[in-house]
């Protein structure tokens, strides 16, 4: 494993996620948020089967003996990945990204839960402060409720990202389970194929022909899209978990810049008050679970005969 080499990779795919976004945000009033799951999908599509079929494991990915829980967990995530876009849309950049980071929060409530994980009271603090953290981030919103026209459009886009986040969550919680046993390889072709034809199934809900400048931003979040993804499947071939994934926050910086120089976005004192706060729960949840984990592959280690 080469961990920097690993880290290079995260990093680049969040830089690719974010020019993803910026493609999708710059659509927003001209094409229907189906339409944008469609192209973002069905184009992801074929970055993603390129290197499925120079691995030599297309075929592979194919098989599964999960396919009602991949088509569960297909809908859960094209439902936030539909959100997240509306949300997108009438949102900051960098605003919507905070709210996004609440994932890990949600994720250690569902993990309780749902999967009836022991979360003891270090990831609850965590939880609770990243929660404070949001509230900070959605507060100028809730202060505006009823203001006019572009603050019920601010209000709309953040409650559509934390609902985005509560389902990216969930989403989670079925990747958790799908791991055990299917390649990753299986989950990312089978859930770009769900929110391809989930996308595709908006069309009589009225759909447009896109003009070439939008035809080309489409086009273009599907590739970015796929290729962050492979990039950042690579990454965790290099590096584990625990190491990548808070460089996933580096996608803040990424937001910030091109959401400036892109869409002219300030971003508000409540972003840079409340969006340290989530970022700083979601490092520390990250690192206690690879404590944890550590800790329980040690008593594992222990406990086996010794010969």
């Amino acid at each position: 494993m080469s961990p920097a080499y690993g880290i290079v990779l995260k990093i680049a795919s969040t830089l690719l996620f974010t020019l993803m976004l910026v493609c999708i945000k710059a659509t927003a009033g001209r094409v229907p948020e189906g339409e944008v799951v469609f192209f973002r999908s069905a184009f992801a599509l074929i970055p993603i089967v390129a290197m499925l079929v120079w691995r030599g494991e297309f075929l592979v990915a194919l098989r599964t003996d999960k396919p009602m829980v991949h088509a569960g967990r297909g809908l859960v995530g094209v439902a936030s990945m539909g959100l997240w876009f509306a949300a997108i849309q009438r949102l900051p950049l960098p605003e919507a990204l905070a709210i996004n980071y609440a994932a890990p929060l949600f994720i250690v409530v569902l993990g309780a839960l749902v999967l009836h994980e022991t979360v003891r009271a270090y990831r609850w603090s965590a939880v609770i402060v990243g929660f404070a953290g949001i509230l900070v981030i959605l507060w100028p919103q809730l202060g505006l409720l009823g203001a006019g026209a572009v603050a019920d459009t601010a209000l709309l886009g953040a409650v559509l990202a934390l609902v985005s986040t509560v389902l990216s969550a969930i989403t989670g919680i079925f990747v958790r389970s799908l791991t055990h046993t299917e390649r990753t390889g299986t989950i990312v072709f089978y859930f770009t194929v769900t929110s391809s034809v989930a996308g595709l199934a908006t069309l009589p809900f009225g759909w447009v022909v896109p003009d070439p400048t939008d035809a080309a931003l489409l086009i273009a979040s599907g590739l970015f899209g796929g290729i962050g993804q492979i990039l950042m499947t690579s990454a965790y071939r290099h590096a584990d978990a625990s190491t990548i994934a808070p460089f996933e926050y580096v996608s803040m910086i990424w937001g910030l810049a091109l959401g400036y120089l892109v869409f002219s976005e300030l971003p508000g004192p409540s972003l840079f008050i409340g969006g340290p706060i989530v970022i700083a729960s979601g490092i520390f949840i990250i690192l206690r679970e690879r404590q944890l984990r550590i800790s329980r592959e040690r008593q594992r280690k222990a406990q086996l005969p010794q010969g």
